[in-house]
């Protein structure tokens, strides 16, 4: 049984940096896409970052420049730093996972396997 846990989240003032992880466990297959999506109140689920089984990642323009993925196969984990936050990165942020490549799209409708979600709020 796959299991993704987010944690991290926090309140901050704009500006400020957090660092979300994810914990996987029951994930098994030889190519892989995992993610950071996030939704707003009375928003859709946006993707935010994902990254490959070979490392490639890809972001959504709002948070280019700011937010790095990375993963650490050791430990079965993938991280989301987010540096400069602002009010506008406020929402609850969902770790997300799919045996297949990744697509430059990031829709939410490929990720079967998802976390329980980690509130970001970001005060200005």
């Amino acid at each position: 049984q796959v299991q993704l846990v987010e944690s991290g989240g926090g309140s901050v003032q704009a500006g400020g940096s957090l660092r979300l992880s994810c914990a996987v466990s029951g994930f098994t297959g030889s190519n892989y896409c995992m993610g950071w999506f996030r939704q707003a109140p009375g928003k859709e689920r946006d993707g935010v970052a994902i990254i490959s089984r070979y490392g490639i990642e890809n972001y959504a323009d709002s948070v280019k420049g700011r937010f790095t993925i990375s993963q650490d196969n050791a430990k079965n984990a993938l991280y989301l730093q987010m540096n400069s936050l602002k009010p506008e990165d406020t929402a609850m942020y969902y770790c997300a996972a799919h045996s297949g490549s990744c697509f430059s799209d990031m829709a939410a409708d490929d990720f079967p396997f998802w976390g329980q979600g980690t509130q970001v709020t970001v005060s200005s």
